[in-house]
């Protein structure tokens, strides 16, 4: 059996923004403090992390605080916004108005001018969990990671719909366990 946790990055510098894999603001210190207390008691055999430094600098620190082997993953960067990359909520809402209405009626296909399409951001957190469960069968692996990756991954155990990746809350510092056994994915628990 694998046991995959994936935990999301803490609190960033800028406050809150669209930020996707051209935005990487620094963890501000309390979004560090807040990883750390987050895997407080857990145990792993491996890390793999996004290439982000807001996931990549825990990653690499609790990797070498433990004696983990560490795997950088580009397939686990967020995903890309597009137009969107770097303004706030508010911002979007204001200047990009009518794109952001459509978006939320059909995400699918009303991405941000730019953004990186749902299906193929689906498709490569498909094949970066492939490879972990390929690699790791048997072990427990820490992933650190973005939002959208955790809804990601939770989507595909789940075998859920594409439009639905939207349908969860994800706040910093916080996980999703999934188990992957001969009957397939199983999540464990969901710390959103």
């Amino acid at each position: 059996m694998l046991q995959l946790d994936f935990l999301r990055h803490g609190e960033l510098v800028g406050g809150s923004r669209y930020r996707g894999d051209a935005v990487d603001d620094p963890l501000t210190d309390e979004g560090l403090a807040s990883m750390w207390r987050a895997v407080e008691g857990g145990k792993w055999d491996a890390v793999v992390t996004s290439p982000m430094q807001r996931c990549r600098v825990f990653a690499e620190q609790i990797a070498a605080q433990r004696g983990l082997p560490l795997r950088v993953d580009a397939r686990l960067r967020e995903m890309g916004q597009g137009a969107w990359e770097g303004l706030s909520h508010a911002e979007v809402t204001l200047h990009h108005a009518e794109a952001y209405a459509a978006y939320k009626r059909d995400p699918l296909h009303c991405s941000p001018a730019g953004a990186e399409p749902i299906a193929d951001f689906v498709a490569r957190v498909r094949e970066a969990l492939a490879q972990v469960l390929a690699e790791s069968d048997g072990q427990r692996v820490l992933l650190v990671c973005h939002t959208v990756v955790i809804r990601a991954a939770l989507l595909i155990a789940l075998d859920a719909p594409l439009h639905s990746l939207g349908r969860v809350r994800v706040n910093y510092a916080s996980f999703l366990r999934l188990t992957h056994t001969s009957l397939g994915w199983m999540v464990e628990s969901l710390d959103a």
